[in-house]
């Protein structure tokens, strides 16, 4: 019984060892393909002589049941993590114009001044007009905030943004966004592998929602959220805080850590520490599901009346150039 029992032990470390093993040199080889220096030839050579390299380890301890192999590889692998942990974000790359500026803004009592605001015209993703601008809001002028749901794809993920109303209809997204260099297009797995910066863009509606609209035909929900005007100033202001830390130290965007709706989360836990942690916070399609579950959207109704109301991709296609997007997309009768 004895025997039987170290047996089953021994098998179950072996496996748990080969798991880890797995893993780790998959992780590994991922990493460098995505951050060894040079271009697509070194960075395949580098992933392939390191799953070559694994794989010899790992031949050689089980060939001559010892152990050294598995030390030597966890030598090797804490040498890439020494690396790993040394690549820092630099904020100094040949961005694409829409991320090109960091945002910052400077608070005195209610009056908070906001540094390169977008400002964009869209045609297309390659003909667009640029502006940057400073502008001037005023916390005491605050009314209301909507949550932005934009989806590309799968109905499990979306960008999200978060959209400040003033009483004098002016409206203000705050959006986390992946900064990409002109080199760049954007991949869900590079995202994990440091190949992405973060930035956090603060843009017009008629910006930022309207050229996923009717430029990269994303499908656009509009969710006003129920915050009392403590807490929407104090959401607003952590954005600009938020922004000043990213333009003061630059951050890598992380698909899972550090991605549009976890950044906002940490930031709302400032504000409630209560706030529950939830798998929709990555999810990001099912987030209605969870405002609706914490009492953030209206919850007179169910989550799909709220979500048909809160659709707005088509009157934003059909709202005409220089007119006033933010009204457009806003019918009384939609969120009533």
């Amino acid at each position: 019984m004895m025997d039987r029992l170290r047996m089953i032990g021994r098998t179950t470390l072996l496996a748990l060892m080969v798991l880890l093993v797995a893993c780790s040199g998959t992780w590994a080889a991922l990493a460098l393909w995505y951050r060894l220096p040079g271009g697509r030839l070194v960075r395949t050579l580098g992933s392939m002589v390191w799953i070559l390299l694994v794989l010899a380890l790992a031949a050689l301890a089980i060939e001559q049941r010892s152990g050294l192999p598995v030390l030597a590889y966890v030598a090797l692998h804490a040498l890439l993590l020494l690396w790993w942990v040394r690549i820092a974000p630099s904020g100094q790359r040949h961005w694409r114009d829409d991320v090109a500026r960091m945002l910052t803004g400077t608070v005195q009592g209610d009056q908070v001044r906001l540094d390169n605001v977008r400002n964009f015209d869209w045609r297309s993703d390659t003909d667009y007009d640029i502006r940057w601008e400073s502008r001037t809001y005023d916390l005491a002028r605050l009314v209301g905030a909507d949550a932005v749901l934009s989806y590309w794809g799968s109905r499990a993920i979306a960008h999200a943004m978060i959209s400040f109303g003033f009483d004098d209809g002016r409206h203000l997204v705050f959006s986390v966004e992946v900064r990409k260099s002109r080199e760049q297009t954007y991949s869900s797995i590079g995202g994990f592998f440091k190949q992405f910066e973060t930035i956090l863009v603060a843009a017009d509606e008629h910006d930022i929602i309207r050229v996923r609209t009717n430029v990269r035909g994303e499908d656009d929900y509009l969710y006003p959220l129920r915050l009392d005007p403590s807490t929407l100033r104090s959401l607003f202001l952590a954005y600009v805080h938020a922004a000043n830390r990213l333009a003061g130290q630059p951050a890598f965007y992380n698909t899972f850590t550090s991605n549009c709706t976890t950044i906002v989360y940490r930031m709302a836990r400032q504000i409630d520490a209560g706030l529950p942690w939830d798998v929709r916070l990555l999810l990001t399609g099912y987030l209605p599901e969870y405002l609706h579950q914490i009492g953030a959207v209206d919850r007179s109704v169910p989550v799909e009346t709220l979500r048909q109301r809160g659709r707005i991709t088509e009157r934003a296609r059909a709202s005409v150039a220089g007119a006033d997007f933010s009204r457009a997309i806003r019918r009384m009768d939609t969120f009533a």
